[in-house]
């Protein structure tokens, strides 16, 4: 007859019970919050080319230079907590390509960048590299 007791063998299978998926819990909740961080950071990569632009403008010269500092110390920031669990790599050209692909795509749509079908060739194959990098 098996005892509840503390210390009996009841309380040891709830106690592995309990260390799996603590440890489970742990070990993927993490992972998300860091991937997060970097989706994160590379949308700041997106601000501060973004407050350059709006700099040039007469009437936003001061809130495009904060806005354009503000989102480099984030970016930098959220891209070193990433860091953590990410390796350098990966991270980082997941960031350059979220910032790169982001400028980009907002150039054309809100700015009037030259939309034509070979730079957006482009942009594929800075995602396909992306992904083949993850994958590798």
């Amino acid at each position: 007859m098996s005892s509840n007791k503390p210390g009996g063998p009841g309380d040891q299978y709830s106690h592995l019970c309990y260390a799996s998926v603590v440890h489970l819990y742990e070990r993927q909740m993490p992972m998300s919050i860091y991937w997060i961080s970097l989706f994160l950071a590379g949308a700041c990569e997106i601000g501060w080319p973004l407050g350059l632009k709006l700099a040039d403008l007469p009437n936003m010269k001061i809130w495009g230079i904060g806005i354009a500092v503000i989102s480099m110390a984030l970016s930098g920031l959220l891209l070193w907590y990433s860091l953590k669990e990410i390796p350098i790599g990966t991270a980082y050209a997941v960031w350059t390509s979220i910032g790169a692909v982001g400028t980009f795509t907002l150039g054309v749509l809100v700015f009037g960048d030259p939309n034509i079908p070979i730079r957006w060739i482009g942009v594929a194959f800075i995602l396909l590299g992306v992904i083949l990098l993850k994958m590798g």
